[in-house]
């Protein structure tokens, strides 16, 4: 009897290390939390709030940047605010990736943390004024207030050379942009809200022009097409010259489902937006999604959060930037 106790006191040891790893493995999630600067810096989230509505007053597509922001931070690697780092001693920046080409608005990011600085010296992360100016920006955009947990710390090196493996290409297929997307845990219903973002702001021209030239793409409607050619008259775009086209010439300022509706009506702007279409896997989210706005928003809202809790580092992980283009000295 006293031998099968020992055993079963053995086994129950192996239980409880095993359970310990687990617990060990997901800290990164389970440490953020819902106000976690409630004592270290109370004002924290209404000064983010406040200056992210400040900046959108003078320049509305600051609201567009920081949902952009928060998804190229967080699908590569980790919520981390690697995203915001210059090349400099020893970084090369993610920004110089070709998945970042039009990304814009990062010396707004500044102004944001000098504000929070000034109130709070070296406490709230980067990485969490990514996420909170998303979250704040969404709202300015049609969405909804949304909850985010917070306590999420800087990455002290960039991760530019998993940006391309990373960051799905708009001429990828959709069952590429799923799979990539499934791997930090978001389905396909989030990854359909998600690209719902299309629907504002703008893109440049070297990014479509491959549906127009040197023949129109038959899966475009002839006056959207019409519409592209006229904003993109060439063939080869100038990268650094501002010629762009909408996706929503209706409501190109609010994040609302005419996004959906544009791509059933065959106006998709990218490649990727018209497979959501054509592909069975994610055609039903995108009927349903048209249908009905506040469903939209609801699996965005979701979505956003899931992208805002990808393996960010916590705890004694990373650090605490004083400038969120630089790793502290």
């Amino acid at each position: 009897m006293a031998r099968n106790r020992s055993e079963y006191s053995g086994y129950s040891g192996i239980a409880f290390l095993f359970l310990a790893l687990l617990l060990h493995f997901y800290s990164g999630t389970c440490d953020l939390q819902l106000s976690y600067y409630s004592e270290s810096c109370p004002g924290a989230e209404e000064i983010i709030k406040q200056e992210v509505i400040s900046l959108y007053h003078k320049h509305g597509n600051t609201a567009v940047s920081w949902i952009r922001n928060l998804f190229h931070d967080c699908i590569v690697e980790s919520c981390d605010a690697s995203l915001l780092l210059e090349t400099a001693n020893g970084v090369k920046s993610e920004k110089l990736s070709p998945r970042s080409f039009g990304m814009r608005n990062f010396k707004y990011v500044d102004t944001i943390k000098r504000a929070v600085e000034s109130e709070c010296p070296q406490t709230v992360s980067c990485a969490d004024i990514v996420a909170l100016s998303a979250r704040d920006g969404f709202v300015l955009l049609g969405g909804p207030h949304i909850e985010m947990k917070t306590g999420r710390r800087d990455s002290k090196e960039s991760h530019a050379g998993t940006v391309e493996d990373s960051i799905p290409n708009h001429n990828d297929s959709i069952s590429l942009v799923l799979s990539r997307f499934q791997s930090i845990g978001i389905d396909v219903e989030g990854t359909v809200a998600l690209l719902g973002a299309h629907s504002v702001g703008r893109v440049h021209c070297v990014n479509l022009v491959n549906r127009l030239y040197p023949t129109v793409d038959p899966t475009l409607d002839p006056d959207y097409a019409e519409y592209l050619k006229r904003r993109c008259p060439s063939p080869e775009p100038d990268p650094h010259a501002v010629e762009y086209a909408r996706s929503d010439l209706e409501t190109p300022m609010v994040l609302d489902n005419m996004y959906y509706k544009n791509v059933l009506s065959h106006k998709g702007l990218l490649l990727v937006d018209q497979q959501l279409v054509s592909d069975p896997t994610t055609s039903p989210f995108v009927e349903k999604m048209a249908d009905d706005n506040g469903y939209f928003l609801d699996q965005f809202s979701r979505a956003l959060l899931l992208l805002s809790e990808n393996n960010p580092l916590t705890g004694d992980d990373g650090e605490i930037r004083k400038d969120c283009r630089y790793v502290n000295i």
